[in-house]
């Protein structure tokens, strides 16, 4: 008896505890809406990524209760939005009954409905659905949502329309749907042209670079980013996502230099709580310098947060380093599983030309002469004529200028040149202007991305305004400096 009275003493505090939260959830969902509305009726759609904003940080927060209760309050009861909507959210149990009885006084419908709060609805349900694991039913909200969204035409639309996509999209490849959605992306990418919505248009093509991507139809990806309508960045988020994706182009057809320069800078752009994403950045970053033939700094594997994740690129660097076949087929078959799942397998059969070109790099520069047996044996070439294959390895790294030697084809040798001083070539003019050329680039980008306020070119210091904020700041020093006097 005695824990049954204890029981029933707890509970009141849990329940004012869950309420107390639950109100707040909903106060807020409340504030966000009133800000929808005051950047709708004013045309402003900052306030509109900012309720964006909010929302997402709300999102742990939402509830069955929270997300019904938001319902009623927004759309009009017993609309067809309503009656849809509220299908998809489950219905609340005794104790949100009660929570609901309670705070069904206070609230006020909306006297009518907006557009924009009617895909904020529909957001707000799907970023629900998706958290409960519900996907299959966020599908289907998805689809109803952008089949709303087709047949309105506003400005203050455009920033939830592109977040109705993203969910859109996370929604079929959450139930290996993609394919299926693909002809209504480059319906809605065409509309968002002709409407001239550029955050549509960023949003929407790299969600189908996504889209064929996941299928590895890289040419159809190349030619969609080639051919689609270029303008300034509105996102910093959405060209992060496009600059990944041109990397991954740039990197399966082979133009290494480009792609390296695009995974880099999206690895720098992507905000800092995107951690997957840069380490995606990293790993393939990482690849496309390895077919380069350079080696990635200890650092970039040292990254806060990122040390287990690129352990096994870590490993793989090092086979390569050492120009050792062996030790870089058995990384590759020991987290086989790790590179398959980050699409980096095709990749990986690439670097054994790397490989061997850095042994030899290495061979080149211990011995002064050596047989090109022992070239073979050394390079651990497992082909038929191990011989023959090693000739025509070395003859091809002097052809292309990767080693300084002579091949002396009558006594079978390897001759290497000595190593002359390198600050006599133009290598080290080549390094300076590159490295010169990215500075310059990042600080122009800095520029461009710098905030002024509206019309501080036209809104010009006048004479008289000038003379007293001079004597204001004259003024100032004048008393600061007495007050230090008093001091001592």
């Amino acid at each position: 008896m005695t824990q049954d009275v204890e029981m029933k003493e707890q509970q009141p505090t849990l329940t004012n505890s869950v309420s107390s939260t639950s109100h707040s959830a909903l106060q807020q969902l409340k504030d966000i809406a009133a800000m929808i509305e005051v950047g709708a009726y004013a045309r402003e759609v900052c306030r509109i990524v900012r309720a964006i904003r909010w929302t997402i940080q709300l999102r742990k927060k939402l509830s069955a209760f929270v997300v019904s209760a938001f319902l009623n309050f927004v759309v009009l009861p017993g609309s067809e939005v309503h009656t849809r909507l509220s299908s998809y959210v489950p219905k609340e149990d005794e104790h949100d009954m009660v929570i609901d009885t309670v705070t069904s006084g206070t609230q006020t419908p909306p006297k009518h409905s907006l557009s924009e709060l009617e895909i904020y609805s529909y957001l707000l349900v799907l970023i629900f659905l998706i958290d409960q694991k519900r996907y299959d039913e966020a599908k289907s909200c998805s689809s109803a949502g952008i089949a709303r969204l087709k047949n309105l035409h506003r400005r203050t639309v455009d920033v939830l329309a592109s977040r109705l996509y993203f969910y859109y999209s996370l929604s079929y490849e959450l139930t290996g749907a993609l394919a299926e959605m693909r002809g209504n992306l480059l319906a809605l990418h065409r509309t968002a042209t002709l409407r001239h919505d550029e955050l549509g248009q960023e949003t929407l093509l790299n969600l189908l670079l996504r889209n064929y991507l996941h299928y590895n139809l890289y040419d159809k990806a190349e030619k969609l980013r080639s051919k689609a309508p270029r303008f300034e960045a509105h996102s910093n988020q959405q060209f992060s996502r496009y600059l990944f994706y041109l990397g991954k182009i740039r990197t399966i057809q082979l133009e290494y230099t480009d792609a390296k320069e695009s995974l880099l800078q999206a690895a720098r752009k992507a905000p800092i709580s995107a951690l997957g994403f840069r380490v995606q950045c990293n790993k393939w970053a990482v690849i496309v310098r390895l077919l380069l033939g350079e080696i990635p700094e200890r650092t970039v594997f040292m990254q806060k947060g990122m040390e287990k994740a690129l352990r096994p690129y870590f490993e793989l660097t090092n086979a390569v380093r050492i120009g050792d076949l062996e030790l870089v087929k058995s990384v590759a078959e020991k987290f086989a599983s790790t590179f398959s799942s980050d699409g980096t397998s095709n990749l990986i059969v690439r670097l054994r030309h790397n490989v061997i070109r850095t042994g030899l790099r290495n061979i080149s520069i211990s011995y002064s002469r050596i047989s090109l047996v022992d070239v073979a044996k050394k390079l651990r070439l497992d082909s038929p004529n191990p011989v023959a294959d090693a000739e025509s390895i070395v003859s091809k790294a002097i052809r292309d200028g990767a080693i300084d030697a002579t091949l002396d084809h009558a006594n079978g040798w390897m001759v290497s040149r000595e190593t002359g001083d390198i600050y006599s070539t133009n290598e080290p003019q080549i390094a300076f202007n590159s490295r010169i050329a990215f500075c310059l680039n990042m600080h122009n980008e800095a520029v461009r991305a710098l905030r002024f306020p509206p019309n501080s070119h036209r809104e010009k210091e006048s004479a008289e305004k000038r003379r007293e904020r001079q004597q204001q700041e004259q003024e100032l020093a004048k008393h600061i400096a007495e007050e230090d006097d008093d001091e001592f």
